[in-house]
């Protein structure tokens, strides 16, 4: 298993946040020993020369197969972090989504490849009913949807 650290350099990334009733979709982050240990909305990194909606776009076409539409105001937010002993700096940019296959809605886990091929999944889960010991990422994502501002409500 390859352990993955963040880079030495500061990343931009975008977040898509789908919605069912009061859950997100949510994909599964693992500790370096396959453990659970938090959440995480689908999305990635900006590519040079791509806007925050086509890198949005390219990311849930690359990991679900499927097209998105942006449904409200894009907001960003810093995240500076520790995972593995190395520090991590991302600028990201977030935003509600709306699947354009409708059958993802109905299905209660989802596979789909990482962009380096790991198998991943996704899962529904409301934020504020996390198990515990389990986080919601990234960073500062927790207090922009307590403050109402990346809902459908």
């Amino acid at each position: 298993m390859t352990v993955w650290t963040p880079p030495a350099e500061v990343v931009v990334k975008v977040i898509g946040l789908v919605w069912r009733d009061n859950a997100l979709l949510l994909a599964e982050v693992e500790d370096s020993a396959g453990r659970l240990k938090g959440l995480r909305p689908l999305g990635g990194s900006v590519e040079f020369g791509e806007t925050r909606e086509q890198a949005l776009h390219r990311e849930f076409a690359e990991e679900l197969g499927c097209g998105i539409t942006v449904i409200g105001p894009w907001h960003s937010f810093e995240n500076i972090y520790q995972h593995e002993g190395a520090t991590g700096h991302e600028y990201i940019f977030a935003a509600a989504v709306r699947l354009e296959d409708d059958a993802l809605y109905r299905q209660e886990r989802i596979a789909f490849l990482e962009n380096q091929g790991a198998r991943c999944h996704a899962v529904w889960r409301a934020p504020a009913d996390l198990p515990s010991g389990v986080d919601l990422y990234p960073g500062g994502l927790s207090t922009l949807i307590d403050a109402g501002k990346l809902t459908l409500r």
